[in-house]
């Protein structure tokens, strides 16, 4: 039998692969902490500065005096005036961390395997996250949140291929949903974390402190057999397989996995990174993904980390970031498995939406305080949090939509490739809505354009709704493949 065969015969979701999913999928709540870390931890509280006979011009703790009662880096550092760069600089070295891990670690799981890299991640992400906490000076927490953002970025992609590798390709949308609703159910938890814990050492301390818990049950978690499978591994796919059967309560059912294709001496020789540039099919649709990526990060975080300047209530207008992507999710899941709609129609249209709600804010009053308390249903602030809604949704579609676009042997390299070109906009995302200085609509029209642009490069891509994954790159350019490709394109365009 073939590998979705084996699935449907051992469960594609038993209730061992659900077990095995949500420890995953609850990491994403552990992730989004660090993600947001620097939006509490970075908070610019009011202040003013007195002049004080005698002082220094540069001595500016002997002037300064905060106004609002919180703990941050900025006031325990006094990163304001000529040092206030500082804090975005850091939320920009953790994206730029991420960037790194999706280098290194992604291509590196796709020829060592999933688990093992995982689990490297995953453990040095919560050391170097305790090092954030105890960070005694500037300096070491900025090099703290690059070496947290490295592991991240080298954990949190292999921790979403697993959640699809574990299951039935029927699944895999789900799934991704799950990782990604989960993570918005983490900013949200974040902003309560952060409302109830104030000093922000003991925040930083009290965030890091599930990812030792999770990373003790993810030692259990077996290899990806997709993986096995997908590198010649077929006993130890086929172990893993039975494994799942009796866990799920079917028995110990024999499973025998066979290839419907031929293995060439390209994937013999383990494809890697260059091979989205070399090959004429993934050539393009890589481009295409690392802009739309690039695009869906730049626009999600801008919008997010904008939330740390609304006026009034920082820890709700953060909360309200988080719980505005809800909605989402279940957009989702009804848009992406219906024919007329499928994942390229749906994530081009969500990213043209967030793009013209963006637009639009340059057209209404600049809400003076968060949605709830403004009293405004038309606001810049209500149209911003639509504009998130919709980058929401299309940030999920297109972790589903990049994992079905790419083969098994590299799928990783490929999420690696594209989650690369979404940090660059997650680096840049800090220092968007700061370009409020030069016009009060300036970070909006920057979104606007992005979002647009991605929409009309993602028709270009093809639709993968209803299609079997490819196991190999000999399977992706099969003329078998392909025109089943054809026939899935006519039946959905």
């Amino acid at each position: 039998m073939d590998l979705e065969e084996a699935y449907q015969v051992v469960g594609e979701f038993g209730r061992h692969q659900k077990r095995m999913v949500t420890i995953l999928v609850l990491l994403q709540i552990y992730m989004a902490c660090q993600s947001m870390l620097i939006i509490l931890v970075g908070a610019v509280p009011e202040y003013h500065i007195e002049p004080v006979t005698g002082s220094p011009d540069d001595d500016i703790t002997q002037s300064v005096k905060f106004t609002e009662d919180v703990s941050s880096i900025v006031t325990e550092w006094y990163l304001i005036k000529h040092q206030a760069y500082k804090v975005n600089l850091a939320g920009s070295l953790f994206f730029a961390g991420v960037l790194i891990g999706n280098v290194l670690f992604g291509p590196l799981s796709d020829k060592i395997g999933r688990k093992p890299v995982f689990l490297t991640g995953l453990f040095f992400e919560v050391l170097f996250g305790y090092g954030t906490a105890l960070a005694p000076s500037y300096e070491i927490f900025a090099v703290s949140r690059l070496l947290v953002g490295m592991m991240n970025g080298g954990m949190a992609l292999v921790c979403f291929v697993l959640t699809q590798e574990y299951v039935g390709k029927c699944y895999w949308a789900m799934t991704g949903t799950l990782t990604n609703m989960t993570f918005a159910v983490g900013i949200t938890l974040f902003a309560a974390l952060g409302y109830y814990v104030r000093p922000w050492r003991n925040l930083a301390t009290v965030a890091n402190c599930p990812g030792l818990l999770l990373f003790l049950f993810c030692v259990t978690l077996p290899e990806s057999p997709r993986w096995l499978y997908s590198r010649g591994h077929t006993e130890k796919a086929e172990d893993i397989l039975q494994d799942f059967a009796v866990r799920n309560g079917k028995g110990r059912i024999p499973v025998k996995l066979w290839r419907t294709y031929s293995t060439s001496a390209p994937d013999a020789a383990s494809p890697g990174v260059f091979q989205l540039v070399t090959h004429p099919i993934l050539r393009w649709r890589t481009v295409v993904l690392m802009y739309v990526w690039y695009a869906c990060s730049l626009v999600y975080y801008g919008l997010t980390l904008s939330a740390s300047e609304d006026k009034g209530n920082r820890y709700l207008s953060v909360a309200m970031y988080g719980l505005v992507e809800l909605p989402a999710y279940p957009l989702c899941m009804y848009f992406i498995n219906k024919q007329w709609a499928g994942r390229r129609k749906s994530m081009s249209y969500f990213l043209a939406i967030a793009g013209v709600s963006c637009l639009l804010t340059m057209f209404v009053p600049v809400s003076a305080c968060c949605l709830l308390s403004s009293g405004s249903l038309l606001s810049a602030t209500s149209l911003a949090l639509v504009g998130k809604l919709m980058v929401s949704a299309a940030f999920n579609i297109v972790y589903v939509y990049t994992s079905e676009l790419y083969p098994t042997v590299i799928r990783n390299a490929g999420l690696g490739v594209c989650s690369m070109s979404c940090r660059v906009g997650g680096i840049l995302a800090p220092f968007v809505p700061s370009m409020k200085s030069l016009h009060t609509s300036m970070p909006f029209m920057v979104f606007c354009l992005s979002g647009i642009s991605a929409a009309c490069l993602g028709l270009l891509l093809p639709e993968t709704l209803n299609k079997p994954a490819a196991e190999t790159l000999d399977e992706l350019s099969s003329p078998t493949y392909q025109r089943i490709l054809e026939e899935n394109l006519i039946l959905v365009g």
